[in-house]
């Protein structure tokens, strides 16, 4: 199949970790709170159920963000600086669509040729200290559904594909997608049973002969 519209994941499809966890790893949480996000993405847990009770434990500041988007560029999947310079290069669209915080994203996107405007995830906010104030409540990322939601308003008509690793990404069908599961980084068996297609390859590359 070829797509002309191509969504991507951030955390364990894009980069090796999930950004929120690093962050309690951070502030001295990790095993408590990695159990969240790993119910949320299991599909055991709402994702709103998890959401604001992590971030309100974590408190990241600004300092904090800056710290875990050096991070995802560090620990980037192997192939993914190939895939989106192949795909660009023939003048695909790209987005990731992420549950992650935005401001922690925006320089992997950057650093692989995305425009702000093309990646949708959850912002995050600061006071004048740079201490943490709050997230948007009113994304649709931070609850279940939301990437349905996204993907809903990314449709033009052209074939769509959305490719992550969470049950959270697997809604996209909803909106009609066709879904790739990665499993190159965590293998999860509700999206090894439910995706359009599923891989365990390490490196991103094998996406390549699917989408065009």
């Amino acid at each position: 199949m070829s797509f002309d519209v191509i969504c991507f994941d951030c955390d364990s499809t894009l980069s090796k970790i999930e950004g929120i966890d690093e962050l309690a790893r951070r502030a001295g949480m990790g095993e408590e709170l990695s159990k969240l996000t790993d119910a949320a993405m299991n599909g055991e847990l709402p994702l709103e159920a998890v959401y604001d009770r992590r971030l309100s434990l974590i408190k990241p500041d600004q300092q904090s963000i800056a710290w875990v988007a050096d991070l995802y560029i560090a620990e980037i999947v192997d192939g993914v600086k190939e895939v989106f310079s192949t795909l660009l290069a023939q003048g695909k669209t790209i987005h990731i669509i992420s549950g992650g915080l935005r401001e922690a994203i925006l320089p992997l996107a950057a650093y692989l040729g995305l425009p702000e405007s093309h990646v949708h995830a959850v912002g995050i906010y600061f006071d004048a200290a740079g201490e943490y104030a709050g997230f948007d409540q009113d994304s649709p990322l931070a609850k279940t559904g939301g990437k349905a939601i996204i993907v809903n308003g990314l449709k033009t008509g052209a074939p769509l594909v959305m490719i992550g690793d969470g049950k959270t990404d697997l809604e996209a069908k909803q909106a009609g997608a066709y879904v790739i599961g990665f499993g190159g980084v965590v293998d999860r068996a509700i999206v090894r049973e439910s995706a359009d297609f599923y891989s365990t390859e390490s490196s991103l590359e094998f996406v390549l002969s699917h989408i065009l």
